[in-house]
């Protein structure tokens, strides 16, 4: 039974920020269900709009169905409907039905229907792999468009005239032109959400393009920085989103830039850094070396946010 309908799920995401927890590993690699448990209790506290178990930031590619299960059903177990938690359905369109229907079943209140493996796809395979996902769940649909699932707004007007729980739409590419003609032609029928890697980079201009929210990973490790920061940019406060940017953002933007994957390393080093344990990353990913985790963490410590 859900929380949630598609219509005030897409209400309620766009009220705040959007938390990526990570998932948190034993050094063997294991999921740390205690540790993550932990983590959610601990960032529950503070005011978001949703929680995306097991996506980008934790991993997701990297765990079995099996484990993606274990962890959506530890997140809905551990919020206990404080917030709306969205499970991710990835994969070729049958692994994805199956994700959806097992997220379902698993309490959560939300589907973040994440880019097929290893195939590219025209925009017609790409409208019946999303419908097919959509029309097998009672739950809204967040569709992520990136990598070698990018929809035009052509595509994005068919699937929500197709599918009535089609409710969000993520952006993971931040093509300007398009993401101005996709707004243009659908307008407010779908919640807009910054994918971007390190989202806070690129909030402040995507706010005049209808892009309301986004999905903060470094929420997992400076909570009240993050928040500050979306708060600024809500109030288009021009002055301290820049000053935030040049005292946290951008350093830690270079810090992240140096490896492929580092987007995703550098969140869970950073948990590490404030003295939350979450483990390692799983390959192909690859840690932050020890010199690179001593900068974040002097990085960390200068904005004095850390709880």
């Amino acid at each position: 039974m859900t929380h949630y309908s598609p219509t005030e799920l897409a209400a309620q995401l766009r009220t705040g920020l959007l938390s990526f927890p990570v998932t948190h590993f034993h050094p063997d690699l294991s999921f740390n269900e205690a540790a993550y448990r932990e983590h959610l209790s601990w960032l529950s506290q503070y005011d978001v709009a949703g929680l995306f178990a097991a996506g980008g930031t934790g991993e997701g590619f990297s765990l079995t169905t099996a484990e993606i299960d274990t962890v959506v059903r530890t997140a809905v177990s551990e919020v206990n409907g404080r917030v709306p938690v969205i499970a991710p359905a990835t994969g070729g369109t049958a692994t994805a039905i199956a994700g959806a229907q097992t997220a379902e079943a698993a309490g959560a209140d939300g589907i973040l229907l994440l880019p097929p493996y290893l195939t590219e796809a025209g925009q017609r395979g790409l409208i019946e792999h999303v419908t097919a996902v959509c029309q097998s769940t009672n739950l809204g649909v967040t569709v992520y468009s990136r990598a070698n699932a990018i929809l035009n707004d052509v595509s994005v007007a068919e699937l929500v005239e197709r599918n009535p729980n089609l409710v969000c739409l993520k952006d993971g590419v931040g093509n300007i032109e398009m993401m101005t003609r996709t707004y243009a032609r659908v307008g407010e029928r779908l919640t807009y959400i910054g994918g971007l890697p390190t989202a806070e980079t690129f909030a402040l201009p995507l706010l005049q393009l209808g892009y309301s929210t986004y999905s903060s990973a470094i929420f997992n490790f400076v909570p009240e920085f993050a928040l500050g920061f979306y708060a600024d940019v809500v109030a288009q406060d021009r002055t301290s989103v820049y000053q935030k940017l040049n005292e946290f953002v951008l350093p830690y933007l270079d810090i992240r830039d140096r490896v492929k994957g580092y987007a995703v390393s550098i969140v869970k080093a950073g948990v590490n850094a404030i003295g939350r344990s979450a483990g390692p990353v799983r390959p192909p990913l690859q840690d932050l070396t020890a010199d690179e985790l001593a900068q974040l963490t002097k990085l960390i410590g200068l904005i004095g946010k850390v709880k």
